[in-house]
């Protein structure tokens, strides 16, 4: 997969392997475990409806990674808030951010030591969970490699696989 500048609706196969065009602008979000594009697309808020260019790309090669995945999307620069939730489902990714077919940027997404507001707290008594409180949550990153979040609120510890992210 062509990974320079982004992608198109136009794709060709060639010597085995399947390029993709690059897009004007919009997000290359690229290094994504393999088989976790579709969370990703989920945390975007990108479904049927979307009418942008829209390229998923699931156990593609990679050097560094074995198997990756990758997502393209024109038109579309992702906020901060997005990026955090990014982060927690695919935390060594790079995101690049094309203009005019080209890349202008290319940072490695990183998971911030506070996470606000992006997941929810799986402790039922924890007053975030309370609708009247109206308490947004606050998890603190304890450990990146295994994944481990502490609520600032109750002190419950989330391991990786119990995270569940507010959509």
């Amino acid at each position: 997969m062509s990974e320079s500048g982004g992608a198109n609706a136009n794709a060709k196969k060639g010597a085995g392997e399947l390029k993709v065009s690059k897009i004007r602008r919009g997000t290359v979000i690229d290094h994504i475990p393999a088989g976790m594009a579709p969370a990703v697309l989920r945390v975007l808020g990108i479904d049927r409806g979307v009418s942008d260019i829209v390229v998923m790309a699931m156990n593609v090669r990679s050097r560094s990674l074995g198997r990756k995945d990758i997502v393209k999307i024109e038109n579309r620069v992702i906020d901060e808030e997005t990026l955090q939730r990014i982060a927690i489902i695919a935390p060594e990714a790079t995101i690049n951010i094309v203009e005019e077919y080209q890349i202008i940027k290319k940072d490695r997404i990183s998971l911030p030591r506070e996470l606000h507001g992006v997941l929810k707290c799986p402790n039922r008594y924890c007053i975030t969970n309370d609708p009247q409180e109206g308490v947004p949550t606050l998890f603190l990153c304890e450990r990146e490699k295994p994944l481990e979040l502490r609520c600032h609120y109750c002190e419950g510890l989330v391991r990786g696989e119990q995270v569940e992210l507010i959509l």
